[in-house]
């Protein structure tokens, strides 16, 4: 009995896919959970497996075209069973085009300019004049933050928090723990905090209503080439700090892997970015769709402060809030973002 092997739901949100790569060709004989074809989201890239034994009798979709959940990908059989042309040609998926082929558009999505199809190359190979393709990621990332810069009314607040003694515990606490605890650990670990206090921060604009979540989801600004991704640490408050480190830790190995899968990077309550590493003092990000707020983290900066009469070094760093002002007001996320400010400064929060 043949069998259809399809487009996967695989998170709340997906819509459609595209196959990037077939492990198959037809005539090839597959078992069940030999891996078929992968396809990339617009979060991840995921493997399909084979759902039976059999052998692949017909491929139906082209390589890098757009695929609506539920369309069909290949069909397999037994090797001499007869499968029908009117069967396969109704099985052929119809396409989403969403973009202009090798065209650039202006602002307003009209086209301006046909140019010569790109062609992908890392970073250290461009040059002046080059011509360089967007993934399909970029391409859905540019459009989702568009959509996020054109249509939430945001407003930005700044604090520098002083992270001297947290600087210090971190020294501490990876002299005696067996998993590295980073500072967006720690960051994850007070943001959490603070949205159980402000819990509207946390919400999602549905309608006419704020949906404030069951739990505190917090995820992570991660750069993989030219791509950012975020990754999601669910349920924050009922993980230890070290938990905390053990997940970060794999979820940003799996997505240098290009293995996240899609629950993984779904249901983020708040997206913390931290350019620190980078040497970046301070920056204004965008808020992710169907998310509140976003924090933006810059580099520790050894910084001479009043102390009595004299002066002394003490380490700052800047934390810039961005805010969807439909779901929370000036005073409420000032509130928020101070408390989370004092969470870092009181390294009690962290024992």
């Amino acid at each position: 009995m043949s069998t259809e092997v399809r487009i996967p739901k695989l998170g709340k949100t997906m819509e459609e896919a595209v196959v990037v790569e077939y492990r198959v060709k037809v005539g090839d004989e597959v078992k069940e959970g030999d891996c078929l074809f992968e396809i990339e989201t617009d979060k991840a890239a995921v493997e399909i497996e084979s759902p039976a034994d059999g052998f692949v009798r017909h491929i139906l979709a082209e390589l890098g075209r757009p695929l609506a959940v539920g369309q069909p990908v290949l069909i397999l059989a037994d090797k001499n069973e007869p499968i029908p042309q009117t069967l396969v040609e109704t099985l052929k998926p119809v396409y989403l085009e969403k973009h202009t082929a090798n065209c650039v558009c202006d602002c307003d999505g009209s086209p301006v300019v046909a140019i010569e199809a790109a062609t992908a190359v890392s970073p250290d190979q461009i040059t002046l004049g080059s011509v360089v393709s967007l993934s399909r990621l970029q391409k859905i990332t540019a459009e989702r933050m568009l959509r996020s810069k054109r249509q939430k009314p945001c407003f930005y607040l700044t604090v520098k928090a002083d992270v001297t003694e947290l600087v210090a515990l971190r020294e501490r606490l990876n002299k005696k723990s067996e998993v590295s605890i980073s500072y967006n650990d720690l960051l994850i670990r007070a943001v959490a905090v603070g949205l159980e206090k402000f819990p509207i921060m946390a919400g999602r604009l549905a309608g006419d209503v704020i949906q404030v979540p069951n739990s505190i989801n917090a995820g992570i600004a991660v750069s993989v080439g030219d791509d950012v991704i975020v990754p999601v640490i669910k349920d924050v408050l009922g993980k230890s700090l070290r938990q905390i480190a053990q997940e970060t830790t794999v979820l940003g190995k799996k997505a240098v892997l290009n293995k996240l899968e899609p629950a993984e990077l779904e249901d983020g309550s708040i997206t913390i970015s931290n350019l620190g590493p980078l040497g970046v003092e301070s920056f204004i990000p965008i808020v992710i769709p169907g998310q509140c707020s976003i924090l933006g983290v810059g580099a520790i900066i050894d910084t001479c402060v009043p102390d009595n009469a004299k002066t002394a070094t003490r380490k700052l760093i800047s934390l810039t809030l961005a805010v969807d002002h439909r779901i929370a007001n000036g005073a409420y996320a000032a509130g928020f973002l101070d408390f989370v400010k004092k969470t870092l400064e009181d390294t009690s929060n962290f024992a």
